[in-house]
């Protein structure tokens, strides 16, 4: 297959074209914007491959994005791009409304009228794949509850509100149009190449540089944990034989609360940099003034796709995150290429105590 990937540059895209090159005989096409969170870096690995082109396109630009499908004619549609930081959709939802909305009606029409064009066989075989996210369901309310394919649709934040568009969009293409779609709804990702305003990364910077570890409210958001190279693995088994029109949640079966986490990565820096003059790291934990609208509880219920595609995670919580830190205090370069004057800035006005200082 050749598949477009958008935003092939971001945290997860990037994975499922390493995973793509990597791992198949298929050909990708990286359509990417670069936008902050975009780092071709991320890429080096598998960017000279022959089976891999990238076109740095803005997916709410129709005539750019015609012009990929015209030169590059996939056959399959992997669609990733997406502003997601919640944080960024409360202060500024516009460009959560223009990317995750407009991009996601623009590239479903190209494809449309490009499947129109496609002979018989081909557009037997074309899908288009659309990666969205937990958070369109809300939070969960008992503690035994999990989210379903069918369980209704309840985003809090400009960002989750605008992937649920997203989803309905989509949908809705599928229906009036017979669009060939899959939807894939995932949980909380994690792993390599992170962008560091996610708490992960955040938290694995930050403590080693000895400033302070910012915790949400009382810590006690519990969210499930799914290692990124394991979500790529599951995208591509969707899109590969997952069932036309159908919807599958991916999740790592690995439900912690975000203190516990933040006390994880502190006792794996104490262990892996026991010369850290910051150890106790835990010590620099510093709680914050909770978010407007903060989900409580995701958690994903994933037997359909491991019952129906036969996908399950390969990493626990405990090795997936192991490896996470590992990577990060083996690429300190990649770290200080990412980090950037507009980006702390960005963190020194978001990420306040309750009191209101930094």
């Amino acid at each position: 297959m050749k598949i477009l990937v958008t935003g092939g540059a971001g945290f997860i895209g990037s994975a499922v074209i390493r995973h793509i090159i990597t791992s198949t005989s298929d050909s990708v096409v990286n359509v990417d914007k670069l936008t902050y969170a975009g780092n071709l870096e991320s890429l080096a690995e598998v960017a000279n491959d022959s089976r891999y082109a990238f076109e740095r396109v803005d997916i709410c630009n129709r005539d750019d994005v015609e012009r990929v499908f015209r030169d590059h004619n996939p056959d399959v549609v992997m669609h990733l791009a997406a502003e997601s930081h919640v944080d960024r959709s409360i202060t500024g939802p516009s460009t959560f409304i223009q990317t995750n909305i407009i991009g996601t009606y623009t590239l479903l029409e190209v494809a449309r009228h490009y499947l129109n064009g496609l002979d018989d066989v081909r557009k037997a075989a074309f899908r288009f794949h659309h990666i969205s996210t937990d958070e369109v369901y809300g939070d969960l309310a008992a503690p035994d509850d999990l989210f379903t394919e069918e369980t209704p649709y309840q985003p809090s934040s400009p960002y989750s509100a605008s992937k649920a568009s997203s989803d309905h969009l989509v949908r809705a293409w599928s229906r009036t149009y017979g669009l060939p779609i899959l939807v894939t709804n995932c949980s909380n990702n994690y792993g390599p190449y992170h962008f560091p305003e996610k708490l992960i990364p955040l938290i694995i910077l930050n403590a080693l540089e000895g400033k302070p570890l910012p915790v949400y409210g009382k810590g006690n958001q519990v969210r499930d944990w799914l290692y990124v190279e394991d979500h790529a693995r599951a995208l591509y088994q969707v899109v590969s034989i997952g069932k036309v029109g159908e919807t599958y949640n991916i999740g790592g079966h690995n439900e912690k609360q975000n203190l516990d986490v933040v006390h994880t990565l502190c006792e794996l820096l104490d262990e892996l940099r026991p010369d850290s003059k910051f150890r106790p790291h835990a010590s620099l934990i510093t709680y914050v003034q909770d978010r407007p609208g903060h989900d409580l509880r995701y958690a994903i219920d994933a037997s359909k796709i491991q019952r129906e595609l036969g996908w399950v995670p390969q990493e626990t919580f405990e090795s997936g995150i192991r490896k996470t830190v590992a990577w990060y205090l083996d690429n300190p370069e990649w770290v200080a290429h990412v980090k950037s004057g507009a980006y702390q800035q960005w963190i020194d006005a978001h990420y306040t105590t309750a009191s209101g200082k930094p």
